[in-house]
């Protein structure tokens, strides 16, 4: 039997929030003095973080970090990094996995559960409470066969189930109802509550919903989440908040197909002198400040998108005009002359570079995954504040250049993420730090509010 217990946050879809509310449990527990970790079986995101043993998606990370404990690849064993429609990147237990990479989604389950099962066994037994964090829905019917982030988990653990819903889409009471009809006894048995989040208005106007909902599930609506913007905690990729934030020095991060680790510009969305926006089309470039190119998952066809979509002229208008631009990681590889990738890594052959920096780029078999710090010197221009900075961050990188970082002009690159998560390059670059104050301990007094008193208790009682 697990020594440890187990609250599983699971959602009636993508987006639901739970991230979020798992990131927020892992705090309110452990200030209750708790040992608590953080655990997702399979997380599909191109958001990551470089740990002991390799990377992890960027959420446990966090939600490590919330807890109070060191992050580790157990905490997230299988990480998907999708680099197509079709297909992704399999990183198991921090490491890339090709052969896992390469079969049929639906015949990876019986190579994966194992390892899923002993990571999740391990933690049980040297922790008090995992918070488990479910992938997507556990009522998607025709992927259960392979499921392996959701119920089958919560089984294993003998998870107790909050079911959370984002109530802004509209259609919440249905989206709690039907999944909770589609689930089999034995799973519907495990949820203990259902959470509405995201709610904006009167909570009067919910009734009888709750009500008849409980009547018909069994199951009571245990917190009533209100919508927060800007809460601190980044987004997953995919589901990041798209609307413009700040005014001032305008910010614009070109949003391509396969962007990677868009988290690391959350510190810039709250600065109060910074107005961040993302580019989807060429004409959302004009006017910006400042322009990056953040890392990508498939630069190859990241680049092409570019070119396909108009971008390369107004990248190359705002370099002649002295404007600065940031190349990070795959953007980096973008600026550089040419992308050679001889054993198809992405796209096998000679690919043309956008030409801002004097970088040859060479992708290799093996994978760059560590931390990482460098320091800052002969910068020119906007980047001159920088100099004499050491900055500190992580690679995450099958490309491979003459140097980590190069400035041409007003561009610079760096293989370096985490640029904007150094408070001093913040203070340094826009003369502000950002006024997020303690966000884990934000989170957690927001559902110790929210949820109803005593129902968070009475999940580990």
């Amino acid at each position: 039997m697990p020594k440890g217990k187990a609250i599983m946050v699971q959602g009636t879809s993508s987006g639901a929030g739970k991230s979020f509310l798992a990131t927020a449990l892992c705090r309110y527990y452990a200030r209750q003095g708790v040992k608590v970790a953080p655990f997702k079986a399979q997380n599909m995101s191109n958001n990551a973080r470089v740990v002991a043993g390799g990377e992890m998606g960027s959420a446990q990370y966090f939600q490590a970090l919330a807890a109070g404990v060191t992050p580790e690849v157990r905490m997230n064993p299988v990480l998907l990094k999708p680099e197509a429609d079709q297909k992704s990147q399999v990183i198991l237990l921090g490491q890339p996995h090709p052969e896992l990479s390469r079969l049929p989604w639906r015949e990876r389950k019986a190579r994966l559960w194992p390892v899923v099962r002993q990571a999740l066994h391990e933690l049980l037994n040297e922790y008090d409470l995992l918070v488990i964090e479910g992938a997507g829905s556990p009522a998607e019917i025709n992927l259960k066969s392979s499921d392996i982030a959701n119920m089958r988990v919560a089984l294993e653990a003998e998870a107790r189930v909050l079911l959370v819903t984002d109530i802004d889409r509209g259609g919440a009471f249905a989206h709690l109802y039907g999944t909770h009809l589609l689930l089999e006894e034995t799973e519907r048995a495990l949820i203990k509550g259902f959470v509405l989040n995201k709610f904006r208005g009167d909570v009067r106007l919910l009734a009888p919903g709750p009500e008849q909902l409980q009547t018909l599930t069994g199951v009571p609506t245990v917190a009533v989440l209100p919508m927060w913007h800007g809460h601190g905690l980044p987004e997953e990729d995919g589901v990041f908040d798209a609307r413009t934030v700040g005014r001032g020095f305008r910010v614009a991060i070109v949003i391509y197909p396969r962007i990677s680790n868009l988290d690391e510009f959350e510190p810039l969305k709250h600065l109060p002198n910074v107005e961040l926006s993302w580019a989807r089309k060429p004409q959302d470039l004009d006017g910006a400040d400042l322009i990056v190119l953040p890392g990508s998952k498939h630069t190859v066809s990241d680049l092409e998108w570019l070119r396909r979509e108009g971008f390369e002229t107004p990248i190359r208008r705002h370099i002649e005009q002295g404007k600065p631009l940031l190349g990070i990681c795959g953007g980096l590889q973008m600026l550089g002359q040419a992308i050679h990738d001889p054993l198809g890594i992405e796209s096998a052959g000679l690919h043309r570079g956008l030409g801002a920096l004097p970088l040859h780029n060479i992708f290799t078999s093996k994978k760059v995954q560590r931390p990482s710090s460098l320091e800052l010197s002969d910068l020119k221009g906007f980047w001159k504040a920088l100099e004499g900075l050491k900055i500190a961050g992580y690679e995450i990188h099958h490309g491979q250049s003459e140097r980590l970082v190069a400035q041409e002009g007003s561009v610079l690159g760096l293989y370096l993420h985490g640029l904007f998560e150094n408070p001093e390059v913040l203070q340094r670059l826009f003369g502000v730090l950002p006024n997020t104050g303690d966000v884990f301990n934000q989170l957690a007094d927001f559902v110790g509010q929210h949820f109803e008193k005593g129902s968070l208790e009475g999940l580990v009682s």
